[in-house]
């Protein structure tokens, strides 16, 4: 009983060890749209840290939106102004205007009602 425990004890071991990095460190995705092309390609496996610093401008963001995940840039971040269908509008702090690099084909905040996203619903950081 005693080898049959020191055996399972390494790889018990080693798959909590990668079950830890991959519920808290990093992210493995798939891109199934066109929406950040030339940037990222349709159909591919992205590779992200969910350990976020501070995110700005230009970074790319995998974050949740009524129920999916979405990979997208950051346009503008809390304080910033935007100009969202027409009206001049504010970011909110704790929020980021995210738009793909694909504008043709994204769907992004510049046509969501509720256009702002919320560090709440960031995921990873590409």
């Amino acid at each position: 009983m005693k080898k049959l425990l020191k055996k399972m004890c390494v790889p018990v071991l080693v798959m909590g060890a990668v079950f830890i990095l991959f519920q808290f460190v990093l992210f493995i995705g798939y891109v199934p749209t066109e929406s950040m092309e030339p940037t990222i390609h349709k159909g591919s496996y992205i590779v992200g840290t969910r350990i976020l610093g501070e995110l700005k401008v230009g970074d790319v963001i995998v974050f949740r939106h009524e129920g999916r995940l979405l990979v997208k840039r950051i346009k503008a971040v809390g304080g910033d102004m935007v100009i969202h269908k027409g009206k001049k509008m504010v970011v909110p702090g704790g929020c980021f205007y995210v738009v793909g690099d694909n504008r043709e084909v994204s769907s992004d905040s510049r046509i969501w009602e509720e256009p702002f996203v919320s560090l709440k619903n960031v995921i990873a950081f590409i």
